[in-house]
């Protein structure tokens, strides 16, 4: 018996209507785990460079991994795959919440869509039983909405995952979300967008089926073991939330500020302590979480009220406060409800904000263009830009399609001050902070990506061990340095991969300290019955990442792709990353050298082979 997996994943043809169950070998299984991995090797193996991400040949796939369904800690997540319209290549986003674990229970390890639908429909699924149901009544609705509609028709245990009117006008910035108005979101690469070009407006599951684990007894026993001391390890996170370090993050220099250009930012009335005694009023958790670092927040009157919604993250905080120079919690907090609504990624969203911001502040946009006023610090008018965006009206119709596209749309100037790479706008870590972010979002397969080797967590402590994946002790870092980055990114790389094709919580990879890489083994050899080591499942995630890369290869990219703009290569921030400015080159040549890349960042027949990919490609 092979564990974790329910064995089969659905295919819909959304032009034809046809739905039919297709299944993967165990071999294939092994070699990518799920998620993020088994995705990109259908997205390799069935589009092309041809393929048009808003085309009827462009796929969607939704795949949660094999630890979904069991006692695991943080279990609770799932991946969408698809090539991207706003970066033009390979694309993936990352979801938390429900969805994913009762997508599991209603009787599938994913699902694949392929095609156009003549009308707007949405999927059901109940008790692997799917449906193609008709969709006109939801069309035009925000994705808060469309939970209601559906979850009062189908039962209050359904779970949804929805676009919003941003999705339906093919916003290249618009995403998917799931869990209603809890506000889980798979966020980056547009996959709204390929969503809504596709006239699915919904997926909606349901189920109680159980996930397979081959040594169950095992599993609960360690898992007995191992969650009073995530918990205990988690507890900032938990009474904090995401937005926890804010103080710590803008000192260090971390933090963007003003579209980027820097400096300094009085970030108090943005903190875990503003928000916990003002608009917070409850905590919420993805599936098999006890961390619960999600936050709800109730604002009672005046011009930003709402019930209980989705309170901002760290990135939405940090995008929308100090890069908008805007310093008004419940602004922020509604300016990320109006996201969720429209179905926007507020790191998209904030960035294109900001960026209409600079570009009003030096004439290069006009009040007449955008429809208002664009100045930096108005909460006004940052709501308005973002109604703009979400409605495409006026400028905002340019903005909805990304920084890149506008700034080549503006001209000028404007294509410095676009903070993007590979069309992707960037998260709230600057790489003038630690040189290793820089080489993190240069290399990143879907674009500016904090999450892709998540290093800064490393940077603020100062080392880093290989959370015993690794085994070659702790490791110091200095953030101004390039002294073992690519080492390090090289590593978490790695492991990043096997989180997302796991599909679980990156928040698991630390809590357990130098046992992290054994548990996590012993954990997915419980589940699936294989007999894994740390070094199979280091192979695993290294073959992932290469594989990735030579998607972006195929398409054309090479060394000349893996760079940054021009704001992290040639402005000079004041404050607490002061002066520094990352040497990317110098860490990309002995990146590709640990990689087994060669001088423009392709990777060489032996690492391909060494991969078992060489056959594949």
């Amino acid at each position: 018996m092979l564990g974790g997996y329910l064995g089969k994943i659905l295919r819909i043809n959304l032009t034809t209507g046809e739905l039919k169950d297709t299944f993967f070998d165990e071999d294939v299984l092994r070699k990518y785990l799920g998620g993020s991995g088994l995705g990109a090797r259908i997205l390799y193996d069935e589009t092309s460079p041809e393929t048009d991400p808003l085309g009827p040949d462009n796929l969607l796939i939704f795949l949660t991994g094999p630890i979904e369904g069991t006692k695991m800690p943080n279990a609770g997540r799932y991946e969408v795959i698809t090539r991207s319209p706003l970066t033009g290549s390979y694309g993936e986003a990352n979801s938390g919440g429900k969805w994913g674990v009762r997508l599991k229970k209603a009787g599938y390890d994913g699902i694949i869509f392929k095609g156009i639908s003549p009308k707007p429909v949405y999927l059901y699924i109940n008790e692997g039983k799917p449906e193609l149901l008709d969709a006109s009544e939801l069309w035009g609705k925000d994705t808060f909405k469309v939970d209601d509609l559906l979850r009062e028709k189908h039962g209050k245990k359904a779970c949804t995952c929805s676009i919003g009117p941003g999705g339906e006008k093919l916003s290249r910035l618009s995403c998917i979300m799931n869990d209603g108005n809890d506000g889980r979101t798979a966020g980056r690469c547009g996959v709204g967008a390929v969503m809504g070009s596709k006239r699915l407006k919904a997926i909606c599951v349901d189920g109680n089926i159980s996930t397979p684990v081959v040594k169950e007894a095992e599993l609960n026993e360690s898992v007995k073991k191992w969650a009073p001391i995530i918990m205990k390890n988690m507890e900032g996170l938990r009474e904090g939330g995401t937005s926890c370090a804010v103080p710590f993050i803008e000192e260090i220099g971390d933090i963007p500020i003003k579209n980027w250009m820097g400096g300094s930012f009085d970030v108090e009335k943005l903190a875990t302590p503003t928000m916990n005694a003002t608009i917070l009023s409850g905590r919420y958790s993805c599936a098999n979480c006890s961390i619960r670092c999600g936050r709800i927040v109730t604002i009672k009157d005046g011009p930003y009220k709402c019930d209980e919604t989705a309170g901002p993250e760290y990135e939405t905080l940090a995008l929308f406060g100090p890069n908008c120079m805007v310093d008004n919690l419940e602004a922020i907090a509604h300016a990320n409800e109006l996201c969720n609504r429209y179905g926007l990624d507020t790191i998209g969203t904030a960035n294109a904000v900001s960026f209409a911001m600079e570009a009003y502040e030096r004439g290069i946009l006009s009040e007449e263009q955008l429809g208002c006023k664009a100045r930096f610090g108005s909460e006004e008018d940052m709501i308005q830009i973002v109604h703009k965006i979400g409605k495409r009206e006026d400028f905002g119709d340019v903005l909805a399609d990304g920084t890149k596209i506008a700034s080549e749309k503006l001209g000028g100037i404007a294509l410095e001050f676009a903070v993007q790479q590979r069309g992707m706008e960037f998260p709230a870590h600057d790489p003038r902070y630690a040189d290793s972010i820089g080489l993190q979002y240069a290399t990143s397969p879907r674009g500016a990506c904090h999450l892709s080797a998540n290093c800064h967590g490393e940077e603020y402590g100062n080392a880093y061990s290989g959370y015993g994946f690794y085994d070659h002790g702790v490791v110091a870092l200095e953030n101004h340095s390039t002294e073992y980055k690519p080492e390090m990114n090289t590593e978490l790389e790695h492991i990043m991969c096997l989180c997302d094709s796991m599909t679980c919580c990156k928040f698991l990879i630390g809590p357990m300290g130098d046992e992290t890489g054994e548990t996590i083994t012993n954990w997915l050899s419980y589940i699936t019955g294989w007999d894994l080591t740390k070094e199979e499942l280091i192979k695993t995630g290294e073959r992932i990442f290469n594989l990735k890369r030579m998607y972006l290869v195929r398409d054309g990219q090479s060394r000349k792709d893996d760079k940054l703009p021009q704001r992290m290569r040639k402005r000079r921030m004041t404050g607490g990353s002061a002066d520094n400015i990352p040497d990317l080159d110098g860490m990309l040549d002995k990146y590709y050298e640990l990689r087994g890349w060669d001088e423009f960042g392709i990777p060489t027949k032996e690492k391909l082979e060494e991969l078992d990919l060489l056959g594949t490609l």
